[in-house]
């Protein structure tokens, strides 16, 4: 099997067409089929036949399919940690949900990084439901979201927090009790954390029944927070982080019932990891000490100006 081959078969089963994935791969399709059909005569193994419906893969083919994505993830791993090793650099490579992104991440990232003077981290912002496959193709290292219902995944809990409706001083629901329905005609003005409906502000929007129409999203959740202190507007947010505004008055909780959830970050990364000394395990096990703690929610207390670790942030649509 070469690596050609397994990308070309990968794409084949991601797409459900050969078609479509020479157009991917932008090859032909005659290449594509050659492809599968040398990796059907080397397994001795039909893999896939066509159907009205689509494409039917056998029980080998499936399998095949999941060990392509593995194999052709840590071959780009390793192109990967072999240049960041010949200029003696490690890289961790963390994916987030834009909640944790923004609120948690800097103060964590700086500290870690502070710690190992060698090591590079790449955070990326993408949907929770994208973490476990990105996980097992290895194009990320350890991810931090919502716990996933069920996983083969090394999970680690590690910081709970308080989500609440809250808006300015003067808007009309302020310091008086509210029902969900009271909040359906409101506007809402909210920060990328909002898209999606896996935990945090999205599950919560959700369950109020919040329609899209009457969201507006702003480039972060501190720019609408800050949008909500001045306009007649609702929002949410993170207990440790408006919790100032809302001692200065600057903020006020709407209260009701079904206005404050508790949410939880987790970290994840494959289980059984190989090397106890690599940063997904290092990170897995200081994620959960009171020092990183004290970082996610009041920052890392390092001087800005004095050190600067390298994180590099790619946002996923």
């Amino acid at each position: 099997m070469t690596p050609t081959q397994l990308t070309a078969y990968a794409a084949v089963v991601r797409l459900g067409s050969v078609k479509e994935a020479a157009r991917e791969l932008e090859v032909t399709e005659a290449a594509v089929s050659m492809h599968v059909a040398r990796l059907r005569k080397e397994l001795d193994d039909q893999l896939f036949t066509r159907t009205y419906s689509g494409l039917a893969f056998t029980p080998g083919g499936l399998r095949l399919a999941s060990r392509a994505t593995e194999i052709l993830g840590l071959q780009n791993r390793t192109v990967l940690e072999v240049g960041q090793a010949g200029r003696g650099r490690r890289l961790l490579r963390m994916a987030s949900t834009a909640l944790f992104a923004e609120h948690a991440a800097p103060g964590l990232i700086e500290l870690f990084a502070n710690r190992a003077k060698d090591l590079d981290v790449e955070l990326s912002v993408r949907p929770a439901d994208q973490f476990e496959p990105a996980l097992a193709s290895r194009e990320v290292d350890v991810a931090i979201g919502p716990r996933p219902p069920t996983s083969g995944l090394d999970c680690r809990t590690f910081l709970n927090f308080k989500i609440h409706v809250v808006a300015g001083p003067e808007h009309p629901l302020a310091n008086i009790p509210v029902v969900p329905g009271q909040l359906a005609d409101q506007p809402w003005l909210l920060g990328p954390s909002a898209v999606g409906s896996a935990g945090g502000f999205g599950a919560m929007l959700d369950r109020l029944n919040i329609a899209e129409s009457r969201q507006r999203i702003f480039q972060s959740d501190a720019a609408a927070i800050e949008e909500t202190k001045r306009a007649n507007g609702i929002s949410l947010g993170v207990g440790f982080v408006v919790a100032d505004d809302l001692a200065a008055g600057r903020l006020v909780k709407i209260t009701g019932p079904g206005m404050e959830e508790i949410g939880s970050w987790t970290a994840m990364a494959l289980g059984q990891q190989s090397d106890p000394a690599a940063p997904a395990a290092e990170l897995l096990r200081f994620i959960t000490t009171p020092r990183a703690t004290q970082a996610m929610l009041r920052g890392s207390g390092v001087n800005i100006g004095r050190f600067r670790p390298s994180v590099y942030v790619t946002l996923w649509s």
